[in-house]
């Protein structure tokens, strides 16, 4: 599904004279890998940015620590300033960033296991979007990809 999806977010971002970046955190640069399994992918993808920790959020994306602090690394906030940063840090027109509780610990009530916080920024244009997904950390990972590719494909079109 997900090499499917790239076909098509690489034809879109060709058509347009695009490229992308993204800005992962619960995937763990799943999400570039998947652009970079596909053959030729240089022209359209231009940086991955794997920021786990927030400290690295901060360093590699310019996401203020006072946001993350009053807001917690998975949120919209926090989505949203990652998308614009991977934009900012890059060469890249358009960026998806991913930012949750992939599992099995570290959920809350707030914000469960399969919690993901997505964000895209298109030509300077940023929005966000709150998942839940089910199943264990690697269904939840493969999904994160998946709806990540969606939902870029969809705001290019």
């Amino acid at each position: 599904m997900a090499s499917e999806l790239v076909r098509e977010l690489a034809a879109a971002l060709l058509a347009r004279g695009m490229q992308m970046a993204t800005a992962e955190s619960c995937t763990g640069g799943l999400i570039a890998g998947a652009c970079t399994d596909l053959a030729g992918s240089s022209d359209w993808f231009e940086r991955g940015f794997v920021t786990y920790s927030n400290q690295a959020k901060t360093a590699m994306l310019g996401v203020d620590a006072a946001l993350i602090e009053a807001h917690g690394a998975v949120s919209e906030a926090v989505a949203l300033a990652m998308a614009r940063g991977a934009v900012q840090h890059s060469l890249a027109h358009c960026s998806v960033a991913v930012t949750g509780v992939a599992g099995p610990g570290g959920g809350s009530a707030a914000k469960p296991v399969g919690t993901v916080w997505f964000g895209w920024c298109v030509n300077g244009q940023a929005d966000a979007e709150c998942v839940r997904f089910d199943g264990d950390r690697a269904a939840v990972r493969e999904a994160t990809v998946a709806h990540a590719l969606r939902g870029l494909l969809r705001r290019l079109k």
